[in-house]
């Protein structure tokens, strides 16, 4: 934990500090090694939220943030289990910031009792087998409407640099296709549209995840991948239209941030404009 109750106020961890847990009322003892992020444990008794995880370097830095006030916010679920959301906004917006592998099982239950959840999940150990290819044009976009793209995969590298058919042209010769279910028509390259896809881009990509982490493609809640702090940007996981195509939508960290304090929907981030002031 991050915070604990000493002398009735909210605390961080200080050498020799002695504390309560402020979401069971437990003992809490302040870490302040040297090699160690400064936190409180529970005297005697593992953590009091099934969920917790420890905290690295990678979390302290996302909740810093964000308000304190907003940090490791209480909440009783109907059977007396304690769980403590990383951060919760005024508005309502969770997110969780998740660093360690989760199962589907934890994941689901996670998504069912905080609804208004956004995951921000640490990238930085798979980012190897993470490879982000070409620009998508909005999905809808105009230019969209027609195209139906080949998967991009290591193996594929002419699906990589972006090949596409068009609608039109397989519903020319078969006006039983549907664009999940593609048949005839030509191969294009991405360079016969490269203007279109230029000015209908808002930050869509192609992608391929080698050995992916499926709960995180599962999931019901936005899915947000940090591949580190020389990286300026998160990718959302999303399916890109009625193909089910998976693509990307990278959103920049400031963007995310300033969008998760003033939205009321966790699905609402990277959706609208707001002027931001400049730094």
């Amino acid at each position: 934990m991050q915070f604990a109750l000493v002398d009735g106020a909210r605390r961080e961890a200080f050498p020799r500090g002695k504390g309560v847990c402020p979401q069971c009322g437990r003992g809490s003892i302040a870490k302040c090694g040297p090699r160690i992020i400064h936190h409180w444990a529970h005297e005697g008794r593992r953590d009091c939220d099934p969920w917790w995880e420890n905290e690295t370097d990678w979390h302290r830095h996302w909740k810093s943030q964000f308000p304190k006030d907003w940090l490791e916010v209480s909440h009783v679920a109907p059977d007396g289990e304690i769980h403590r959301a990383d951060i919760k906004t005024p508005n309502g917006i969770v997110i969780e910031v998740q660093h360690s592998a989760m199962t589907d099982a934890e994941r689901l239950s996670r998504e069912m009792f905080y609804q208004n959840l956004v995951w921000v999940i640490d990238g930085r150990g798979f980012r190897d087998n993470f490879d982000i290819y070409h620009l998508l044009p909005d999905p809808s976009s105009e230019v969209a409407s027609d195209l139906v793209w080949e998967k991009a995969s290591r193996p594929m590298q002419g699906a990589a640099r972006g090949i596409f058919y068009r609608f039109s042209e397989c519903l020319a010769e078969d006006p039983s296709v549907t664009r999940a279910a593609i048949r005839g028509g030509w191969i294009h390259g991405i360079a016969e549209i490269e203007d279109e896809v230029n000015a209908a881009y808002r930050g869509h990509h192609q992608y391929d995840w080698v050995r992916p982490r499926r709960t995180w493609l599962d999931a019901v809640c936005p899915v947000y991948i940090d591949f580190g702090a020389d990286r300026d940007y998160l990718a959302r996981l999303e399916v890109y239209d009625e193909t089910g195509l998976r693509c990307i939508r990278l959103i920049s960290k400031r963007t995310f941030v300033f969008d998760a304090m003033h939205e009321r929907l966790a699905t609402a981030i990277g959706t609208r404009f707001f002027p931001q002031p400049k730094a």
